[in-house]
């Protein structure tokens, strides 16, 4: 495995690569951050754990969905997190197409962009491409991308199950997250250029500390 250094605040980020020449130039980042947080929402447990409140089309029965994305969030190692950098203007029916298969709903897209996309710099079109771009670099383990039935896990594991499928990726770059007993999200850090992993103590210390979870099947 290889390790770069990148310069930050009093802690260094060490960084293995995630993606061969990082996202395209319109869509890295110029906001004043040290690395994203994109997560990843298992619908099920989203919705099972009072999400289907705040998204009913997203946890209706019959909706079929599983791994969505929740944010792609700026971070810092030892600042705190920008939010609300600024009013969002206008978001075009162009950047918002660019939402469609990638969050599961235009309603979240809208809200993640005016609370942390404003904080990147990028345009909401240009936000959205990056978000789809950092997405697409991901491999979901076969057992977690459409199961019918319950499954028996732990935190552990399931961070086992994406580290054998996502080359580079290892512990100190994710978190597992979990509520009533359930799978909730899985949380990566990455540079704002979308080339690499970050390590990120801030946020694997969120990691579940159960020693097992389910995994709730699709709706």
């Amino acid at each position: 495995m290889r390790f770069r250094k990148f310069a930050a605040p009093l802690v260094a980020l060490a960084a293995s690569t995630l993606a061969a020449h990082g996202a395209p130039a319109n869509l890295v980042a110029t906001g004043d951050f040290d690395y994203y947080v994109l997560t990843l929402s298992w619908s099920p447990g989203f919705c099972d754990t009072g999400g289907a409140a705040k998204s009913p089309t997203q946890c209706a029965a019959g909706s079929g969905e599983g791994f969505v994305v929740h944010g792609l969030w700026p971070d810092n190692l030892n600042r705190a997190n920008p939010e609300n950098c600024g009013e969002p203007g206008h978001i075009s029916s162009a950047a918002m197409a660019e939402t469609h298969g990638v969050y599961p709903d235009e309603g979240l897209a809208r809200y993640e962009y005016i609370k942390h996309g404003l904080c990147t710099g990028l345009s909401p079109e240009n936000y959205f491409a990056a978000v789809k771009f950092a997405r697409d670099q991901f491999v979901v383990p076969d057992a977690l991308k459409a199961p019918h039935e319950k499954i028996s896990t732990s935190p552990g594991q399931v961070e086992s199950d994406f580290i054998a499928v996502n080359p580079n990726l290892t512990a100190d770059n994710m978190a597992v997250t979990c509520g009533g007993g359930e799978l909730v999200d899985v949380r990566f850090c990455v540079s704002k250029d979308i080339s690499a992993f970050v390590v990120c103590p801030k946020v694997t210390g969120h990691t579940c500390h159960s020693s097992s979870i389910s995994v709730a099947p699709l709706r």
